[in-house]
C-alpha cells in the first residue's frame, strides 16, 4: 500500500491539527518539574486537549492504551504509561501529544529537561534534535525515504549513540498511522519515494547505550534492554511542491515552518 496523497481541504485540517499538538507541548512546559507526577502532566494535557481545544487525544484507548498522552523518562524509549511516581532533579522525559481535530491528528514529541539535566542527558537530546531538524531539512518531492533514515542514522552513531529500529516514524492524516514507515536507519537510494501531498512524522529516537530495546509487561512501554538513556524528537511534516511544510512547529524549535528548495 503506497502514501496517502492529502486533497488541499485535507491539508488545512492537518494544519489546525498540527497547530494545536504543538500548543499542547508549549502549554504543559512549565508544569514540567521536579516533584510533579506523569499522571498530573497527562491529567492537564487532557483537559486542555478536551475542554481548551475541543479536541481529541488520539492516544487514549488507541488500541487499549489507558491514557491521553505518552511520557517517557529516562531510558524509557516510547510509549511509557503516564504513572503516579514524581519526576526527579536530573531527569530527561520525552511528551508526545497527538491530537484529532475535524477527523484529522496532529502528532508531535519533544524532550523536556526536569531540574538540572547531567552533560551526557543534554548532549542526547540535544544530538537528538539535530537529527530530526537535518532530516527535516532533506525533505521534498523525490528523495528517498532511504535517504533520510540514512541521514539519521549516520549522524547519531558519529555520536557514537544508537538508532533504535524496531519503531519508526509513520504516515498520518485521517488515520493515526498510515502508510509509509518511516524509518530512522537505512540505506540511500531504496523506500518510498515523497510526493507533494504526502504527511508524515519522523521520530528518532536515539539511546546512548546500544540500540536493543524491550517490551515491558503492560504490553506498551518500551526501555532500553541496557538501561541507557533514550531520546526523541517528533514532528508532522507535509511534503511541499519543493520542500516541507512542519506542520507541528513550535516557537522554541530552531527551523522555519516552511523550508523550500530550488530546483
Amino acid at each position: 500500500m503506497s502514501a496517502v496523497i492529502k486533497t488541499p481541504a485535507e491539508i488545512e485540517k492537518m494544519r489546525v491539527a498540527g497547530r494545536l499538538a504543538a500548543e499542547v507541548l508549549e502549554m504543559i512546559e512549565p508544569h514540567v518539574k521536579v516533584g510533579v507526577t506523569t499522571e498530573e502532566l497527562n491529567q492537564i494535557c487532557h483537559d486542555y486537549i478536551v475542554n481548551e481545544q475541543d479536541a481529541i487525544p488520539a492516544p487514549l484507548n488507541y488500541h487499549g492504551f489507558p491514557k491521553s498522552i505518552c511520557t517517557s523518562v529516562n531510558h524509557v524509549i516510547c510509549h511509557g504509561i503516564p504513572n503516579d511516581k514524581p519526576l526527579k532533579d536530573g531527569d530527561i522525559i520525552n511528551i508526545d501529544i497527538t491530537v484529532i481535530k475535524d477527523g484529522y491528528h496532529g502528532d508531535t514529541s519533544k524532550m523536556f529537561y526536569v531540574g538540572q539535566p547531567s552533560i551526557q542527558a543534554k548532549r542526547l537530546c540535544e544530538i537528538t534534535q539535530k537529527s530530526l531538524y537535518l532530516a527535516i531539512e532533506m525533505v521534498k518531492p523525490g528523495v528517498r525515504l532511504g535517504d533520510i533514515g540514512s541521514a539519521i542514522q549516520k549522524y547519531a552513531e558519529g555520536f557514537s549513540y544508537s538508532i533504535v529500529r524496531e519503531y519508526c516514524g509513520h504516515g498520518i492524516g485521517a488515520e493515526f498511522h498510515e502508510e509509509p514507515q518511516v524509518m530512522h536507519y537505512g540505506k540511500p537510494g531504496t523506500g518510498e519515494v515523497l510526493q507533494e501531498g504526502m504527511c508524515f512524522t519522523i521520530e528518532p529516537m536515539v539511546n546512548v547505550g546500544k540500540r536493543q530495546c524491550k517490551l515491558l509487561k503492560d504490553e506498551w512501554t518500551v526501555v532500553t534492554k541496557d538501561r541507557s538513556l533514550s531520546a526523541q524528537w517528533e514532528h508532522t511534516l507535509l511534503v511541499t511542491k519543493n520542500g516541507v511544510e512542519i506542520l507541528t512547529l513550535r516557537s522554541d524549535d530552531e527551523l522555519p515552518r516552511v523550508i523550500e528548495h530550488s530546483a
